[in-house]
């Protein structure tokens, strides 16, 4: 199998118009994590473990690490029966290779639940 560089400086569609490719390349996903109990990973890109430090409290492992601790930046989103649940970045566990996440319910108590999160910036 031959490998090869394909180089290009905007990409055209038929019908919907074009977008430069350094659009494509900065404002793509480097991870994504979806996560239906605890550390159990349903899907995920980038990503090749999770690690449980107790209730509500995450951390997943990087295939491919962000260049810094500050590389990056996270979104999340949490797919809950408990309304006012909310999913964010535990700067406690920070690192270039590892997303970190705590999950909270409605009442601000970390709980365990399921969670989608993404995790945008540059790759080392």
């Amino acid at each position: 199998m031959a490998f090869g560089t394909l180089k290009a400086d905007t990409l055209t569609h038929s019908t919907a118009g074009s977008l430069a490719t350094n659009f494509v390349v900065n404002g793509s996903a480097k991870a994504w994590i979806s996560v239906t109990s605890t550390v159990s990973i349903h899907d995920s890109l980038n990503t090749s473990s999770g690690t449980d430090h107790g209730t509500g409290d995450y951390s997943y492992n990087l295939t491919n690490s962000f260049t810094t601790i500050n590389g990056y930046s996270q979104t999340t989103a949490v797919f809950t029966t408990a309304a006012g649940a909310t999913c964010t970045r535990n700067s406690g566990r920070d690192a270039a290779n590892i997303i970190a996440v705590e999950v909270s319910n409605a009442a601000g108590t970390l709980a365990d639940d399921s969670l989608n999160t993404t995790a945008h910036g540059d790759l080392a």
